[in-house]
C-alpha cells in the first residue's frame, strides 16, 4: 500500500449547471502541471479540472475527489505526490470501482515504462483510466497505439530537456549563471546585459565575503569555526530551526568558484568561465581556500571558550603541558573564577589558579612585547624599504606572468591537437584531464597578470592596522570582543604557552613579526617593559608627517 505525501482536495459534486443528476459511476480527477508558467496558461490546474468535470458531467459520472500535482515531472511516484495520494485513496476505498479522468495522455505520464507501470497500478485497484483526447482499448491494436503515444510523449520530454540544457549551457558559456541564485546573490535585470544578472544581495554578501576571506587567511582555522561565524550573524539566513547551518552547506560555500567570479559546470563541459557578475572574493583567495581544505584537518576552536575565560585552551599546565580548564567556583556569597588542571596523572591536578593572577601575568607579558621607540622606527623604515622594493619588482613579475600565460596557451594548443588526432579512449581521458588542468593554470596566471603594478593605497594606509598592532598588541587584547583577544593569541605567539603555578609563564615562542623586531634591535635597544615609552604616539606622528621620521641608524643589508 502506497503512502500519500500530500493531502488531496476533495469536493462533492452533486450538481452541474443547475441540472440534478442521479448518483452514478464514481470518478476521480487527476491534474498535473510540469512548469510554473502552466499555472497561469490554458493548461493550468484549474482549466484541466474544469475540462475533466465537464467530461464527467457529460458521462454522468459523480466526481468524488480531485488530485493535483503542482509543478512536477512525468516520472515515478516519488516525484508526484498527487498521484501517490490518488493511489492511496483507491486503497482506502477498495470496495468502490472508480474511473480516473485526466485531461491529456501527457498529463498521465511522459515515460513509456512508467506509463505501463501506472496502468498496472490502477488495474490492480480496479480503477479504469479515461482521457479526454484518447480512447483506451484492451486490444492488441489499442495497446500498440497507446505505446506509440506514450513513446511520443517520452520523446518530446527528452527533446525538450536537451533543448533546455543546450540553451542554459550556451548562457553559462557567456558568463551568465542560470540556476537558483546562491546565498549572497539575487537576480536583477541590468541594462547592457541580456536576461537577468546576478547582483550582490546585502547584507548576506558582505557577511559571506568576510567569512570566506577569514577562512582563506586562517582567521577561521576549521570549517566548524567558519560555520559558527555565520551562525553568529543574526542577518545571515539559517537552515535549521535551532539557528544552525548544515556542514554540507558550509562545504558548498567554500568550494563554489561562483563567489570568485567564475562559472564551473563540469558535467555540462563548462570549465571556469569568467562570469558577468561581480565576485565576492578574488580567484587567489578561492585557491587559498581550496588548498586549506586539502590540508590536514585541525581540531575546531572549543565552544566553551567565552568572554569569561579567553585563555582557556591556550595556556598549558606547567607540569603536564595539557591545556588548563576554567570555571566558576561557588563561595559563601558569590562565584569565583579559576583556571585549573584536570589531568589526573598531573602533580597539579585539581589545584586552581586565580583568574586575576594568570590573566594579569599574561597582560604583563603582552606589554613586554612592545618595541621601544627607536626599534619601532627602525621597523617602519625596514617595512617601507621592503614595500618600495616590492613595488619596483611587481612590474617585472607581471611581465613574467604574461610570458607564462603564452607558454600555457602553446601547451593547450598542443594538447588539443593530440586530442583531435587520437581515437584511444584512455588517451582521450588523459588529454581532457591535462587540458582542464592547463586551462585552470592559465586562468590563475591571467588574473595575477592583470593586477596593477601600482598599489591601490599608500604604504601607511595599507599597513596602518598591522603596524598599530605591532606597536602595542596589548591594546587589541584590551578590547571587549572575544574575537579580538583570540586574534592576539594567534598573531603574537607561534605556539601555546605554559604557566607554572610557582614561577609564572615560561619563555613563550613569539610569532615571526615580533621575533623579527627582536632580531633588528641593536645591542643598546631592548624591548621596553610594561609602562615604557608609548610607541603609537611615534607611529601616529609619522603617519601624519612621514618627513618627521628620524633617520634610522645604519644597518647591514642581507
Amino acid at each position: 500500500m502506497m503512502k500519500s505525501t500530500e493531502t488531496f482536495h476533495a469536493q462533492e459534486d452533486m450538481s452541474h449547471d443547475n441540472v440534478t443528476q442521479m448518483p452514478g459511476q464514481k470518478a476521480l480527477v487527476y491534474c498535473r502541471v510540469s512548469d510554473p508558467k502552466q499555472k497561469i496558461k490554458g493548461s493550468g490546474l484549474e482549466s484541466q479540472e474544469h475540462r475533466c468535470r465537464d467530461y464527467a458531467a457529460g458521462k454522468g459520472y459523480e466526481v468524488e475527489a480531485v488530485f493535483p500535482d503542482d509543478v512536477t515531472g512525468g516520472g515515478d511516484f516519488i516525484d508526484r505526490p498527487g498521484m501517490e495520494a490518488l493511489l492511496q485513496y483507491l486503497d482506502d476505498n477498495v470496495h468502490t470501482d472508480y474511473v480516473v479522468i485526466f485531461d491529456d495522455l501527457k498529463r498521465f505520464a511522459r515515460d513509456t515504462l512508467f506509463h505501463w507501470k501506472l496502468r498496472h497500478e490502477l488495474a490492480t485497484r480496479h480503477a479504469t483510466p479515461e482521457c479526454l483526447n484518447f480512447n483506451f482499448e484492451d486490444t492488441p491494436e489499442g495497446e500498440f497505439m497507446e505505446t506509440i503515444f506514450a513513446a511520443q510523449g517520452q520523446l518530446e520530454r527528452q527533446q525538450n530537456r536537451r533543448q533546455t540544457i543546450q540553451k542554459m549551457r550556451a548562457r553559462l558559456e557567456g558568463g551568465y549563471y542560470v540556476f537558483f541564485p546562491p546565498v549572497g546573490y539575487s537576480y536583477k535585470q541590468v541594462q547592457g546585459h541580456s536576461g537577468k544578472l546576478l547582483i550582490k544581495n546585502e547584507p548576506f554578501a558582505s557577511i559571506l565575503q568576510e567569512a570566506l576571506e577569514g577562512f582563506a587567511s586562517g582567521r577561521f582555522e576549521t570549517q566548524t569555526e567558519f560555520k559558527r561565524f555565520l551562525e553568529s550573524q543574526p542577518a545571515y539566513p539559517k537552515e535549521l530551526p535551532n539557528g544552525q547551518i548544515r556542514l554540507q552547506r558550509v562545504k558548498q560555500l567554500l568550494t563554489r568558484p561562483l563567489y570568485a567570479g567564475y562559472i564551473d559546470k563540469p558535467d555540462w563541459q563548462v570549465f571556469m568561465v569568467k562570469g558577468q557578475h561581480e565576485p565576492l572574493i578574488s580567484l587567489q583567495c578561492y585557491e587559498r581556500i581550496q588548498q586549506r581544505l586539502k590540508t590536514q584537518a585541525k581540531a575546531p576552536a572549543r565552544k566553551d571558550i567565552n568572554e569569561d575565560f579567553p585563555l582557556r585552551g591556550f595556556v598549558l599546565c606547567g607540569d603536564c603541558e595539557k591545556p588548563l580548564r576554567a570555571g566558576w567556583t561557588k563561595g559563601n556569597t558569590k562565584l569565583y573564577p579559576y583556571y585549573l588542571c584536570q589531568t589526573k596523572t598531573c602533580n597539579s591536578y585539581g589545584k586552581s589558579i586565580k583568574r586575576v593572577e594568570i590573566e594579569g601575568n599574561f597582560e604583563t607579558l603582552l606589554q613586554q612585547l612592545k618595541p621601544s621607540k627607536e626599534l619601532f622606527q627602525l621597523a617602519c623604515a625596514t617595512f617601507k624599504d621592503a614595500w618600495d622594493q616590492k613595488a619596483t619588482t611587481l612590474k617585472d613579475q607581471v611581465e613574467a606572468l604574461k610570458s607564462q600565460v603564452k607558454k600555457l596557451e602553446k601547451q593547450i594548443e598542443g594538447v588539443v591537437d593530440r586530442l583531435v588526432n587520437t581515437d584511444n579512449q584512455t588517451a582521450i581521458t588523459a588529454y581532457e584531464t591535462r587540458l582542464t588542468k592547463l586551462e585552470r593554470e592559465k586562468i590563475m596566471m591571467t588574473e595575477k597578470a592583470q593586477i596593477t603594478p601600482k598599489p591601490l593605497r599608500p604604504f601607511h594606509e595599507m599597513l596602518e592596522l598591522a603596524l598599530s598592532f605591532l606597536a602595542n598588541p596589548y591594546k587589541l587584547w584590551a578590547s571587549e570582543r572575544l574575537e579580538d583577544k583570540r586574534t592576539v593569541l594567534k598573531l603574537a605567539f607561534s605556539t601555546r604557552i605554559a604557566y607554572d603555578r610557582e614561577t609564572g609563564y615560561r619563555t613563550p615562542k613569539i610569532s615571526f613579526p615580533f621575533k623579527l623586531l627582536g632580531d633588528l634591535a641593536p645591542s643598546e635597544c631592548k624591548m621596553v617593559p610594561g609602562g615604557g615609552i608609548e610607541p603609537p604616539l611615534c607611529y601616529q606622528n609619522w603617519i601624519l608627517n612621514p618627513a618627521r621620521l628620524p633617520v634610522p641608524p645604519p644597518r647591514h643589508r642581507v
